[in-house]
């Protein structure tokens, strides 16, 4: 059976798209999600999103990993899963949609999306890294000769070891390159490689460079492999609210395969 997709990316984070509102797609084919992720054999892509619909919202998210395996949340995901239901005409410049994590608000315009991500209220702070939950588990540490690193070995390293394990952890690498400015690199478990960009991992940085007292700014400037993205918060009593998630998010192709 065809499948009509559509390709996003945001900073060089790219997805599957599937407009699944009429259920025509089987969710239990982790394989057949796998081959489309596949850059060789199939479409290509970090993850496949569905975009379906709601009973009381704009539209609910349904995000699978490259591997196959629905996960958690995937911030650049959702911010291109906005731009595609604007495309769609399901939403114009607002939306509410409902994720694996909850509810979720955002704003499109001029080709650039704020995601309001969860509120975070508990940073582990370690010896050598800081470890926190923005929608999916992030470990992240500084590494100063960022540009030469091996993401790919030693993340997996960190992803598969103590204390994280087979359940593993997204691991985050980063530079401060000024008060309010971080270089980041990403490795992702469920691709199992770096990616260019990772939405919750900038979310993670910017919240743990904050709470170790690396910037006094609101307003954190990550530079990604794939480009650039920002993130805001308030902080109240120690809790990170009101955090939103600000990037492109762009329309690369459609195709049936």
């Amino acid at each position: 059976m065809q499948q009509t997709f559509y390709k996003y990316q945001g900073t060089g984070n790219d997805f599957v798209m599937i407009d699944n509102r009429q259920q025509t797609f089987d969710k239990n084919d982790t394989k057949r999600v796998a081959f489309l992720c596949d850059r060789r054999f199939g479409i290509g892509a970090d993850g496949l999103i569905l975009l379906e619909n709601h009973p009381d919202l704009d539209f609910k998210m349904v995000y699978y990993n490259a591997d196959g395996n629905e996960s958690t949340m995937c911030g650049n995901g959702g911010r291109c899963l906005v731009a595609f239901a604007k495309d769609l005409g399901v939403i114009k410049e607002h939306a509410v949609f409902e994720a694996i994590d909850g509810l979720h608000h955002a704003e499109i315009k001029d080709g650039i999306v704020k995601l309001q991500m969860l509120d975070v209220d508990t940073v582990e702070q370690y010896e050598n890294h800081v470890f926190l939950n923005t929608g999916s588990p992030h470990h992240v540490q500084f590494e100063e000769n960022i540009e030469n690193f091996d993401i790919k070995t030693k993340g997996a390293q960190i992803r598969y070891g103590e204390p994280y394990n087979q359940a593993g952890s997204n691991v985050n690498f980063v530079k401060k390159i000024n008060n309010d400015t971080f270089r980041v690199r990403t490795y992702e478990r469920g691709v199992e490689d770096e990616t260019l960009s990772c939405g919750t991992g900038v979310t993670a940085v910017a919240i743990a460079m904050h709470t170790l007292g690396e910037t006094d700014s609101t307003l954190i400037n990550l530079n990604v492999e794939g480009g650039k993205l920002q993130v805001s918060f308030d902080v109240e009593n120690g809790i990170y609210k009101n955090v939103w998630l600000i990037g492109p998010a762009t329309y690369v192709f459609k195709g049936t395969i």
